[in-house]
């Protein structure tokens, strides 16, 4: 419940990107789930998150400032929201790109109320100037305008009430350390199981009004790439399905004929991946292949292969990057149902790699 329509083309958002746009997210404001207790999936990070709010509470204090990192999809607007809402406090959002200027900051900074939430979505995008002034903001409630150019400008002290930032990244590693030590609790945001897909899919049918049987609900989870907003989107696609060529109830059936239908396979791979995979597999023999090359034989651009695609198909054990290149697993062949070269020799260099 915590959640990512789409074309499926190169050029569009794809049916199983994690990204969601405007009118999706409306759609997930009404599945995302209002407390911890309904929150599903990522056990440790609820439980410690719920200590640090309790606590909190005890005190009668503002909670410490959180940062959440992890793919895009698993839940981190939903538990800012969750934040808020435990600690009854209102919330504002915004986005690092969104913030270019230390005036940015400092205007919103400014306009807090005592103990409200500020969500910063992707924080690891916003300037260095608007970084620093967040450091003094965080950790002694100040921040300083500055009035005035050149040697006459004066630094003006800025008091702020107290606050709770929360701040969500999907690539952590870009933040700087000072910025990442001064948060007070830090979570990182794991892929979920199919379990636990299946609950998120069964109390999103229930919200929207949707018959959906276990083996249904079963055939969805174990083609969302474990990102609970791809499950709500599938669901949503097949739910239409559904409506359209059946009865209305989601069952295994139904559901692989749908996902056939918008090219979702068993594994969750769509066009794009799947082409990727052929490519490789068909034209260079497994590999290795370098990534612009392969992104020609696909008719992607260089960076919608190494940025959208490979992500997925090397957590999912199908693709290697290598020294030399791109290189097939023996699952990618298995999962196309190829076989690959018996040569243990050769300019590919699969039999060295793999021992095919």
């Amino acid at each position: 419940m915590n959640w990512d329509e789409t074309t499926d083309d190169g050029s569009g958002e794809r049916l199983v990107g994690a990204a969601g746009d405007r009118e999706e997210q409306a759609v997930e404001a009404a599945l995302r789930p209002k407390d911890l207790g309904e929150f599903i999936g990522q056990e440790k990070v609820r439980e410690q998150l719920d200590l640090v709010l309790r606590a909190a509470r005890a005190r009668g204090a503002t909670a410490d400032h959180v940062l959440l990192s992890g793919a895009p999809g698993l839940g981190k607007t939903t538990l800012s929201m969750i934040i808020a809402a435990e600690m009854e406090a209102p919330i504002r959002i915004t986005s690092g790109p969104a913030i270019q200027h230390a005036g940015d900051l400092a205007a919103i900074l400014s306009s807090l109320q005592e103990g409200e939430v500020l969500f910063l979505d992707e924080i690891h995008r916003m300037s260095r100037p608007a970084e620093e002034m967040l450091y003094m903001a965080m950790e002694d409630f100040r921040v300083d305008v500055i009035v005035g150019k050149g040697p006459g400008a004066t630094a003006i002290p800025l008091e702020l009430p107290p606050f709770t930032l929360v701040g969500a990244t999907t690539r952590a590693g870009l933040l700087p350390p000072p910025l990442r030590d001064r948060f007070g609790f830090t979570a990182h945001m794991e892929f979920y199981e199919p379990a636990e897909l299946e609950r998120v899919i069964h109390r999103s049918a229930h919200l929207l009004d949707v018959e959906i049987d276990t083996d249904g609900a079963a055939e969805i989870a174990g083609r969302s790439r474990g990102t609970p907003r791809i499950a709500n989107r599938l669901l949503r696609r097949v739910r239409d399905y559904a409506q359209v060529k059946a009865d209305g109830v989601i069952d295994q059936d139904i559901s692989r004929a749908a996902l056939a239908v918008y090219e979702v396979d068993s594994r969750g791979l769509d066009r794009l991946d799947r082409g990727v995979l052929e490519a490789l597999l068909k034209l260079f023999g497994g590999g290795p292949v370098g990534l612009s090359t392969l992104a020609v034989a696909v008719g992607e651009e260089r960076e919608t292969v190494e940025e959208v695609a490979e992500p997925f198909l090397v957590r999912e054990g199908l693709l290697a990057r290598t020294p030399r290149g791109r290189v097939a697993t023996p699952a990618a062949w298995a999962h196309l149902g190829l076989t690959p070269p018996r040569s243990s020799t050769g300019g590919n260099g699969q039999g060295d790699l793999f021992g095919a």
